[in-house]
Order: structure tokens, then C-alpha cells, then sequence
């Protein structure tokens, strides 16, 4: 058939999609017992950004009128290009190509449906025709993403991870009762605060090509180390300053010993976590029989400040919150607007050009590596706030945390590309899917699953960007 031809079919392709995701909607509705006035509301409002979408990223942009769009898609793909005007083409050629230019999107719906019917048969009485709906909410928006991913040049990860951010809590709100609620959203901003600290260094290290994996270590020695000279009678004051320097202290130390043995910054950063981790308990548990825990009376000052019952100012919400907000906005700024920001980035994107512009890598590497040690030391000690009692092992999570949250925020893990301000982003997706999935029930085993299995796509998503050294 003619583009016109083409042109008309895929129109009428998207009104009927539309109409059948809009009718699953409102019969999900009416099944629900949802008012009617929210039925009508929700239906047509679905109906309306559905055929949007399609007519946005499928007509306009793949078979528009100069057949351009088509041509530039498939070009990067090493594909060939689209068809002369004049050309005819099949349905099925014309079905093809649509599935090819957009084939994560079908990848991701695939996923999907298969992450479905797996916690359908983990979880009891999970496949309801609430659940379905929402499976369906979650497929559009991640169908979204993948085509902003295809589509948007610039920052396509900070789009792409709000489209999930959304996306999730969307899907919470559908399926888990009282997820909106003012007490699990204060919930998921303390502890995404506690990630977001302990990122920072990460972030930082990320942008020069390295990795920190001493960050859980040094958290946890910080969490049990604070509690210790707590109850040998040091000041608080001074013993958080104590803690803050000997987690510098550890960052300079991993930092002269990665930049040494170049490009195994991984196996060193490693090594110097368990060494800290291991003296610490050491050092603790010294006529006690309570290794790896210390017991003792946390300050009043430091549970206001990371506890959930905590209070800003009078307001219903600990300060650590606005102490992640007040650093992410502060590092994100420095980063776009300093020297250092500048030369970090120029560090991470082109070793040789930097040093050329007399820009000091050794100080600089060894720098981020101090921060980052400052950092989860920080994290540590708000930990031990939150939870009363220091324990070594608060800070296994981040192991694994710190490093999906950069790299789903969009920070390359080569150096030179992201920032803090992407790595954010990555946190709260995080956060929401981690309070998502609690929510319905599922086991920690299965949680750790369905991280794996949604994380997968997402790096694979950013990882198909070339990377900043390609494109100088």
C-alpha cells in the first residue's frame, strides 16, 4: 500500500489501541465498584494520552509526512532506511518495521507479562483485576521509556528514570493499600535519604572511572564506632567529628592505594572495607561477648535528626530529609558551576586532555575517594540515629544499592558522564520499587529477584549511549 495508505492504517492502529486500553480501564472500574464520575474521568482521560503516544511516537515521528524520522531511526540502527514515497508497502513490512524500530519496548512488555505471572504464582491471591490493571499501567509507562530512550538525545536517562519513578509509585498506589499515605511517604524519603548520602561518593568516584566498594564497610564501622566512644564517654560532638576524619581518612587511603595500582580500584576499595570492618569489631568487642554489636544510649539530638518520629522545626518529618535535599541541590550546583565540577568531569572524560590542561589527577582521584569515605561515614552515624543500636552490618545493603542507584540514574561507570542530580533520580526508583515490593508481600529472596529483573533493562536502556570519550 502507498505511505499514505500507511500513514491512515497506522492511525486507525493506534484509535483502536486506545479504545481497548481505555475499555479494560473502565471495566477494571466498574468491577472495582469505582464511582462512576472517576470511571468516566480516568477513562477518558487514558484514552486521550494513549492515542497521544501512539500518534506522538508511532505516526508522526516514524511515518511522517518526509519519512525522515523512519530514515534517521533506522541509520542508527545500521537498518535500511525508509521506503521512497512511492514504494508500497506490505502490512506486514509496515508491522515489521514498527516492532523493529521499537523492539525494547516489546522486550520490556515481555518482561513484564513474565514478572507477572511469576509473582502471581509466588504470591497468594496476588492475580486480581486490580493487579492487572495496574500490570497494564506499568507496561505503558515502561513502553514510554523505551521510546523517550529512542527518541530523546539529551539526558535520556533523567527522563527515562522519571517515566519509572512515576510509573512505580503509580502502580503502588493502585495495588498496595495506604501506599500514598503521609506516613509511607515520609517513610520512603527517610530512607532514600540514607541512600542518597551514600551515594554521593559513589557518584563522585563513578565520574572518574572508578568504584568504591569499602562504602557499606565503612558505614557500618561508623554506625558501631560512634556508639562505642559514645559509651566510653566522649563528647557526641567530638566523637562525630572523630568518626567523620577516620572515614576521610580510610577514603585517602583507598584512594593512594587505587590510583597506584591503576584499574583495580574494585579488588583494593573491597580489601580496605573488610580490613575496616574486621578491626572494628575487633576493637569493640574487647571484653564483650557481643561482637559486631555495641549497646548503648544514642543522643536525643542525633534520633531527632534520623529517627521517623523526628521533627523539623515543629514540622512532622526528621531533618535528615532536608539534609539529603539541602546536599543534593548543593552538590549538583557545585558539579555544573566550580572548577572542581569542571575538572572532575574533564578528568572522567579524557585523562590525557586533562593532564594537558595541568588538571591533577592524583588529587583529584584521591579527593573523591576522601569525600566518599566522609560520606558513608555521615550515613553511618544518621543510621545509628534511626535505629538506636549500632550493628556492623547496617551497611551490607548499600553494597549493592549505592552502585544500581548510579548506574540507573544514568552516571556512566567509564567516568566523564551524569552527575549527582541523575544519581537521584536512581535513588527514588529504587526506594519506590523496594517499598512497592515489601508492600505486596513479596520475600526478601524475591525482592532481590525482581530488583535484578527490572534493573537489567534499565541498564541496558543507558548502556546503549555512547559513551562521552566516542564523541569527542
Amino acid at each position: 500500500m502507498k505511505r499514505a495508505a500507511v500513514h491512515n492504517f497506522s492511525k486507525w492502529l493506534g484509535f483502536l489501541f486506545a479504545a481497548l486500553v481505555a475499555a479494560v480501564a473502565i471495566i477494571l472500574g466498574i468491577y472495582e465498584e469505582v464511582p462512576g464520575q472517576y470511571i468516566l474521568f480516568y477513562g477518558t482521560a487514558t484514552f486521550a494520552i494513549v492515542l497521544w503516544g501512539w500518534h506522538h511516537f508511532s505516526v508522526r515521528w516514524v511515518y511522517g509526512a518526509d519519512g525522515l524520522a523512519l530514515d534517521s531511526v533506522n541509520a542508527r540502527r545500521g537498518e535500511d532506511p525508509a521506503p521512497p514515497a512511492d514504494e508500497d508497502i506490505s502490512a506486514a513490512r509496515f508491522a515489521r518495521r514498527l516492532v523493529i524500530s521499537y523492539k525494547y519496548v516489546v522486550i520490556a512488555v515481555l518482561a513484564l507479562l513474565a514478572l507477572f505471572l511469576i509473582i502471581s504464582f509466588s504470591v497468594e491471591n496476588f492475580y486480581t483485576a486490580r493487579n492487572v490493571g495496574a500490570a497494564i499501567v506499568l507496561a505503558l509507562f515502561l513502553g514510554l521509556a523505551a521510546i523517550v530512550n529512542t527518541t530523546v538525545k539529551d539526558n535520556t536517562s533523567a527522563y527515562v528514570g522519571i517515566i519509572v519513578f512515576i510509573g512505580l509509585f503509580a502502580i503502588g498506589s493502585l495495588i498496595v493499600p495506604g501506599f500514598f499515605s503521609g506516613i509511607n511517604v515520609k517513610s520512603m524519603l527517610v530512607f532514600a535519604a540514607f541512600l542518597g548520602l551514600a551515594c554521593i561518593g559513589q557518584t563522585l568516584v563513578a565520574l572518574l572511572g572508578g568504584l568504591d566498594l569499602s562504602i557499606p564497610y565503612v558505614i557500618g564501622a561508623a554506625n558501631v564506632g560512634l556508639l562505642y566512644l559514645l559509651g566510653l564517654g566522649v563528647p557526641s560532638w567530638l566523637a562525630v567529628i572523630i568518626i567523620l576524619l577516620l572515614g576521610v581518612a580510610i577514603g585517602v587511603i583507598n584512594g593512594l592505594l587505587s590510583f597506584r595500582l591503576q584499574g583495580q580500584a574494585l579488588i583494593v576499595t573491597l580489601g580496605v572495607g573488610f580490613a575496616v570492618a574486621g578491626g572494628t569489631q575487633i576493637l569493640t568487642s574487647i571484653g564483650t561477648n557481643y561482637s559486631g554489636n555495641v549497646f548503648g544510649t544514642v543522643p536525643d539530638w542525633l534520633t531527632n535528626i534520623a529517627a521517623m518520629n523526628g521533627r523539623t522545626f515543629g514540622l512532622d518529618f526528621p531533618p535528615v530529609i532536608v539534609i539529603w535535599i539541602a546536599a543534593a541541590v548543593l552538590l549538583s550546583l557545585a558539579m555544573r558551576n566550580t572548577v572542581f565540577g569542571r575538572n572532575l568531569y574533564a578528568l572522567g572524560g579524557s585523562r590525557t586532555a586533562a593532564k594537558r590542561l595541568s588538571i591533577s589527577e592524583h588529587a583529584y582521584w584521591v579527593g573523591v575517594y576522601a569525600i566518599s569515605g566522609g560520606a558513608a561515614a555521615i550515613t553511618g552515624m544518621l543510621l545509628l540515629g534511626w535505629s538506636g543500636g549500632g550493628f556492623i552490618g547496617v551497611g551490607n545493603q548499600y553494597l549493592f544499592m549505592t552502585l544500581a542507584a548510579v548506574v540507573i540514574g544514568g552516571t556512566s561507570l567509564l567516568g566523564g558522564w551524569g552527575g549527582y542530580g541523575f544519581t537521584v533520580i536512581g535513588v527514588l526508583v529504587l526506594q519506590v520499587l523496594s517499598s512497592f515490593l515489601v508492600g505486596i508481600g513479596l520475600s526478601y529472596e524475591g525482592q532481590q529477584f525482581v530488583f535484578g529483573l527490572l534493573i537489567l533493562p534499565m541498564v541496558a536502556i543507558y548502556a546503549r549511549s555512547p559513551h562521552i570519550r566516542t564523541r569527542i
